[in-house]
C-alpha cells in the first residue's frame, strides 16, 4: 500500500527591519512598485465589498458605522484609523516601516477613488461577483504588500504586537481583535453580512497560498546585519501570513 508524500508547506520568512534598513536592504525599486500596486489594490477590494454591498471585511464594518455618525467617506475612515492604530504602537514597541506610513494613505485614497468612478450594481449575481472578487483580490493585495518586505501595516502591527507581548497566538489575537472592532462596528450601526463571514474565513488561507509568489526574497545576511538580530520568529509562518 502506498503512502502519498506530500512537499513540505513553505516557510515564509519576513525581514524584521527598521524603516532605514528596508530601504538598504536591496532590490528596492521592485519592491516599492509591488508595495503601492498593492496597497492600491487593497483599496480597491474594499470598495468592491462596499459596492457588492453583501457585508464588509471586519475592520470596514467600523469604519463604515463611523461614516454614520461623522461626515467622512469609508476611506477617509480608513486613514483616521490607521493613525489611531498606530498610537496603540508606541507601547507595544512596533517598528513603523515606510510600508506603514503608506498602507495609512493609500488604502483609504484608493479605496475613496474607487467608489468615486462606479455605481453600485442591482442585480444579486453582480453584487455576489463584487464580493468574491474582492475578497480575492484582497488576498492577493496583501500578498503583494507584505512581500514587498517594506514594513506592516497599522493593524498587521497592531495584531502582531499584542502577540508579543501578551504571548497569545497570532490566530486568536486577530480572531479577538476583529471580533472587538465588528461588535463596536455594529453598535455603530455598520454594515455586517455574508462577505463579513467569507472574508474572515478566507482571507487568510488566500493570502497565504499567495505570498511565496510575491516574497521579495532579501540577502539574509544583509536582512540581519541591517537587523542587528535574527528575523523575528513571529513573522515567520507557514499557516498565516500577518
Amino acid at each position: 500500500m502506498s503512502t502519498a508524500v506530500h512537499p513540505p508547506t513553505p516557510v515564509i520568512v519576513l525581514a524584521d527591519l527598521g524603516p532605514i534598513a528596508q530601504l538598504r536592504a536591496g532590490r528596492l525599486v521592485r519592491r516599492l512598485a509591488q508595495l503601492f500596486l498593492g496597497l492600491a489594490l487593497y483599496g480597491v477590494s474594499l470598495a468592491m465589498m462596499v459596492l457588492g454591498d453583501i457585508g464588509l471585511a471586519p475592520w470596514d464594518v467600523l469604519h463604515s458605522g463611523v461614516t454614520e455618525h461623522v461626515p467622512i467617506t469609508l476611506g477617509q475612515a480608513v486613514v483616521l484609523f490607521s493613525f489611531v492604530v498606530l498610537v496603540f504602537w508606541i507601547p507595544l514597541r512596533e517598528k513603523p516601516g515606510v510600508g506603514t506610513i503608506a498602507n495609512a494613505l493609500v488604502v483609504g485614497m484608493s479605496a475613496d477613488a474607487t467608489l468615486a468612478l462606479f455605481d453600485a450594481p442591482e442585480d444579486l449575481p453582480a453584487r455576489i461577483g463584487l464580493m468574491v472578487g474582492g475578497v480575492v483580490l484582497c488576498g492577493l493585495a496583501t500578498a503583494l504588500y507584505i512581500g514587498a518586505q517594506l514594513g506592516r501595516g497599522p493593524r498587521d502591527g497592531l495584531m502582531t504586537g499584542l502577540h508579543r507581548r501578551t504571548g497569545l497566538s497570532i490566530r486568536l489575537v486577530r480572531t479577538v481583535l476583529e471580533v472587538t472592532v465588528v461588535v463596536i462596528g455594529l453598535l455603530l450601526g455598520g454594515v455586517l453580512g455574508l462577505g463579513t463571514v467569507v472574508f474572515a474565513l478566507t482571507i487568510g488561507p488566500i493570502a497565504q497560498w499567495l505570498m511565496p509568489l510575491f516574497l521579495v526574497d532579501l540577502p539574509v545576511d544583509l536582512a540581519l546585519d541591517l537587523a542587528g538580530d535574527a528575523p523575528d520568529p513571529s513573522l515567520n509562518s507557514s499557516a498565516d501570513p500577518a
